[in-house]
């Protein structure tokens, strides 16, 4: 599982004007690249990110998001603007009151993100932390404050490119269909509790989490590529595809098999999307029968025999592209 949640943490990098990468896509062999889009195009709804489902006068108006700032945002805002406008409510995964319920558990509860019986540098080889240092040094992050962090938290600061730090403070589309619905007086609901992602992490071990630091080191000099490569595939509608390559890159990191990556990307896809689709259709189905619902939520919740597009047609409701003019 870990070298997948450290990929995971690579498709939500943010990469600022200046930092510079490759579209891997592009650049590989056209044989490699047609075998990564069959691939994709084997799970229902693969293509596409935003989406109208319908059923007895019903409608949900579904937005796969992006969730990290880009200029290619505001031709999808406009586009997207009726439909939030017409909504009787706006559903996303974290609103404004979630993410306040968030810092006050944090504050609350230090333990989720800080270390509270040992150091980096005490469970870790020498080397490794040398390495790690130097990695987080290159970011902008102290060595002797990294040291206190939860090992996952780490990892996700490895995906995000040196070139990046400090982090932009600009809205991804969720943020800014948040605003829109707030300008507007549109209720904003949560798909989810606030916690759910933190509850995935307490379900890893203390040698899973550290793993998941030497998988995110092996991929950190590429970091700035995944982040134009998952850009780019999103705003071509190809969210899908991204997670394929992911897929291809663990595959090729140091003691994986095909076996062993099948068996983590499965248990990784039903932690981290598949058990919130399912959870999430309720909710959806609740918010429609009160009138219009538009619901914003990342990409990859989309595609798939289990995405929410496929588990709401399963459920009667006709889904149809959204076209924009």
């Amino acid at each position: 599982m870990r070298a997948l949640l450290t990929a995971l943490f690579l498709l939500a990098s943010p990469a600022a004007a200046d930092c510079i990468g490759e579209n891997l896509l592009t650049q590989m062999p056209a044989d490699q690249r047609a075998a990564l889009e069959n691939a994709a195009a084997a799970v229902p709804f693969h293509e596409g990110n935003f989406w109208t489902a319908t059923r007895a006068g019903q409608i949900i108006t579904l937005a796969g998001t992006y969730h990290l700032e880009d200029p290619r945002h505001a031709a999808s805002m406009a586009a997207l603007a009726p439909s939030i406008r017409s909504a009787q409510t706006v559903l996303v995964e974290a609103g404004p009151e979630d993410e306040a319920a968030l810092k006050d558990f944090l504050a609350r509860d230090p333990s989720v993100m800080i270390l509270t019986d040992t150091t980096l540098p005490e469970v870790m080889k020498p080397a490794d932390w040398a390495r790690l240092s130097e990695a987080l040094s290159r970011r902008g992050i102290p060595p002797f404050l990294a040291a206190k962090f939860q090992p996952w938290y780490i990892s996700m600061m490895l995906a995000i490119p040196a070139c990046s730090m400090p982090i932009g403070s600009g809205d991804g589309l969720d943020g800014m269909v948040i605003n829109a619905a707030q300008d507007h007086g549109i209720t904003i609901r949560a798909l989810e509790p606030f916690d759910t992602v933190l509850r995935i992490f307490d379900n890893l071990t203390r040698d899973e989490q550290i793993a998941m630091i030497h998988s995110a080191l092996a991929l950190e000099d590429r970091a700035a590529d995944y982040t134009v490569t998952l850009a780019d595939s999103y705003f071509e509608g190809q969210s899908r595809l991204m997670w394929e390559l992911m897929r291809a890159e663990t595959l090729a990191l140091p003691g994986y098999t095909p076996q062993m990556v099948a068996d983590e990307y499965a248990a990784m896809e039903e932690a981290m999307m598949i058990s919130r689709n399912r959870a999430w259709i309720p909710v959806l189905e609740d918010a429609a029968a009160k009138g219009p619902a538009f619901a914003a939520f990342g990409a990859l919740h989309l595609p798939g025999t289990e995405g929410v597009a496929a588990l709401l047609q399963a459920r009667g409701w006709t889904l149809a592209p959204l076209r924009f003019p």
